[in-house]
């Protein structure tokens, strides 16, 4: 990822705002290229039209994107047009015109950069694998906000999407050069959904020898370990209501007693919090305090239901497989793979974990995974092999695409090119499997994609294959 590359397109702009920003860039340090179609970019206008919204709508196709969508202070956008950019794909929006604004380029790049170099460390982990917007989006949002901030974070989801996952990431960072508060790496965890109630006190705060009856010596609990860590409180909406005012103190004060204690004791610590039920609608319920809720949620962060990240489904899988072969892992048949990514998993990451292990378990010789070694109980009826297509989620995509100002012709390109990126990431980056996918022959798919590139670059149109340029 090259700090330096970043692009500038320029659409229906006038010449002399143009060379402005350029001017004022160049003096605040950022350098620019015109036809670099690099991960980082500004687009440059002084009144958004269809074209700033279809540039910055193929932008987000790529989930590593980050542009910055740059408009004339004068006469200035409406409040609701900033959302639109900013929905349509842009990074931030950004008038230019009231002085210091290169310096604000400048240092949200930076902070952009230094974010997105940690997020691809992480990624390229086998605990973290993924490469859906998603999965991305998320884990950029705990890289930043361990990176840059104290806050607590709260972690909500379906169980299985990866939360402890994501505090062992959020104490990784914490623990790196260049954070906020640079803490040990180590992760102190306390299960809150099995703690016994007459012992929950002992195992967050710890207890005095005799304290009570089987207390033969002093016991450390998890605020004292935790102490220059990180601490995660899973399942935190399980915690009964008596406690919930101990730890508030604690959580608030960073002080706490031992049980059988008298003397106060000091700890710090980043804390992260994680939980599968709703809280807010438990603080209505009078289940979960809301001055506790309060404190635990400085930066919330949903984790995905692996419905939203399909591209991951294959990914993980085969990771999975690797993990039950000692030897060469086998490869999924067509049948299979399209089983897998088609699959219901109600118990997301861990139950797409459990449904390969079982596979994994009957598969014989050194063929590809095929649809006999899915356990009986585990395939689909015929029923559930008719899918509707185009399904509601296409539908939607369609409507927010219009909703934003993109035509027809635009929908369309973006819809084929989509097509190609996924169908060359699931066939492994082989082009003739891609094709054979796509139903179309490896030459129209070498045009294609050269053709995408060069539209990238260009940010003019360019001639799809077969068809002249407008």
């Amino acid at each position: 990822m090259q700090r330096n590359s970043i692009w500038f397109r320029v659409i229906r702009c006038g010449e002399s705002f143009e060379a402005q920003i350029r001017a004022d860039l160049a003096a605040g340090g950022v350098q620019i290229e015109t036809d670099m179609p690099g991960p980082y970019g500004i687009v440059c206008f002084e009144q958004p039209d269809a074209q700033v919204f279809a540039t910055l709508h193929e932008a987000r196709q790529d989930p590593r994107r980050r542009v910055l969508a740059v408009g004339a202070s004068a006469p200035g956008l409406e409040t609701g047009m900033m959302w639109r950019l900013l929905h349509a794909g842009a990074s931030d929006v950004l008038l230019w015109g009231s002085g210091g604004e290169a310096a604000q380029v400048a240092a949200k790049f930076q902070r952009w950069f230094e974010v997105d170099e940690l997020a691809e460390q992480a990624i390229s982990q086998e605990s973290l694998i993924g490469d859906s917007p998603a999965w991305h989006s998320v884990i950029r949002k705990v890289i930043e906000a361990a990176r840059f901030s104290t806050i607590p974070v709260l972690l909500t989801g379906e169980s299985g999407t990866g939360k402890e996952l994501l505090a062992k990431l959020l104490s990784v960072v914490c623990a790196s050069a260049g954070a906020t508060n640079r803490l040990r790496k180590e992760l102190i965890t306390v299960d809150c959904g099995s703690l016994v109630p007459e012992l929950s006190g002992s195992e967050f705060f710890g207890h005095e020898r005799g304290a009570f009856t089987g207390a033969h010596i002093q016991r450390e609990g998890a605020f004292a370990l935790a102490d220059g860590a990180t601490l995660l409180l899973d399942e935190i909406g399980e915690v009964p209501l008596g406690l919930q005012t101990q730890l508030l103190r604690a959580i608030q004060e960073k002080t706490y007693k031992r049980v059988g204690g008298n003397v106060w004791q000091k700890t710090n610590f980043r804390l992260v919090c994680a939980t599968n039920r709703n809280l807010e609608d438990a603080v209505h319920r009078g289940q979960f305090r809301l001055d506790l809720y309060y404190r635990i949620c400085g930066c919330v962060i949903r984790t995905p239901a692996l419905t939203e990240r399909k591209d991951d489904i294959l990914p993980l899988a085969r990771h999975f497989l690797r993990d039950c072969f000692s030897g060469n892992t086998p490869e999924f048949d067509r049948a299979v793979s399209e089983y897998l990514t088609q699959h219901v998993y109600d118990g997301n990451v861990r139950q797409l974990r459990q449904l390969i292990e079982r596979i994994a378990h009957r598969h014989s010789g050194p063929g590809p995974i095929t649809a006999g070694d899915i356990p009986e109980d585990d395939r689909p009826t015929i029923d559930d092999t008719l899918h509707s297509w185009p399904d509601e989620e296409f539908e939607r995509s369609i409507s927010t695409a219009l909703a934003t100002g993109i035509n027809l012709k635009d929908i369309t390109r973006a819809a084929a090119e989509t097509a190609v990126r996924i169908a060359v990431r699931s066939a492994g980056k082989n082009l003739q499997r891609a094709a054979s996918r796509l139903g179309i022959t490896d030459r129209a798919l070498q045009m294609r994609r050269a053709t995408s590139r060069l539209r990238e670059a260009s940010g003019r149109p360019v001639a799809e294959p077969g068809r002249p340029a407008r």
